[in-house]
């Protein structure tokens, strides 16, 4: 019998509370995770420091973008949808 994915969710988070619980130091458990991070840049930038800051920072940037990008999106989702209910209980219409 195969666990729900539900579970399985609840399970890892679970898992990672406790685990996160236990870290005393917790900037030295994710300092090689950044420190690979970093490099990713400086190797892009082929070992220029400045480029690969700067490399760093459109990343960032650019998730900024898409984050803007996708609340936008929900916003005028969310308005047509309330558009469109008000419209069909404005027709009489039952929306639910």
């Amino acid at each position: 019998m195969s666990i729900p994915s539900s579970e399985r969710h609840l399970t890892a988070t679970l898992a990672a509370h406790e685990s996160w619980a236990k870290t005393d130091d917790r900037s030295a458990r994710t300092a090689p995770a950044r420190r690979a991070f970093d490099e990713r840049f400086l190797a892009q930038a082929d070992g220029d420091p400045i480029r690969a800051e700067h490399l760093r920072r459109a990343h960032f940037t650019r998730l900024a973008l898409k984050s803007a990008q996708a609340r936008r999106k929900a916003r005028e989702l969310n308005a047509a949808a309330e558009a469109a209910e008000a419209e069909l209980h404005a027709t009489g219409g039952d929306p639910r």
